[in-house]
């Protein structure tokens, strides 16, 4: 379930909400092995979930070698990352549930400067890794 509650993060940060397979691998990799802050993150939002298949469930569809988040996979992750009041805690009902029965679609969360920022630098990482790897496959 971890694997899922960090499949949506890493789509979240992804213009449009899109990532090829490749990236997704990568940037997965990345997150595992970056330590148990992770991992306790992914583990108290997937606990908040406790039957989330984020395929079956149509919070993230297959396109063409990648996967995007759809609007009910950003509503979901956006109520997972919500605090609860103290009030909501002791009487919520199970998040997905609620996510499922609204009706209204959610608009694309507006992106901070610097997260753009650093989408900006990680494509040109990208492109720059890219062009070396050409250069010396010849």
């Amino acid at each position: 379930m971890n694997f899922q509650v960090t499949v949506l993060k890493i789509l979240v940060a992804y213009p449009d909400g899109f990532a090829v397979m490749e990236d997704l691998k990568r940037d997965m990799a990345i997150l595992a092995t970056s330590g148990r802050d992770w991992a306790d993150r992914t583990r108290r939002l997937a606990a908040r979930v406790p039957d989330l298949d984020i395929f079956s469930q149509g919070l993230v569809k297959r396109i063409s070698g990648g996967r995007k988040i759809t609007p009910k996979g950003r509503a979901l992750l956006e109520l997972m990352e919500a605090r609860p009041t103290a009030l909501e805690r002791a009487e919520a009902p199970p998040l997905l549930e609620t996510s499922a029965t609204s009706p209204a679609p959610v608009p694309p969360l507006r992106q901070p400067a610097d997260r753009a920022k650093r989408r900006r630098e990680r494509r040109e990482r990208r492109r720059e890794a890219r062009e070396w790897a050409r250069a010396n496959a010849s």
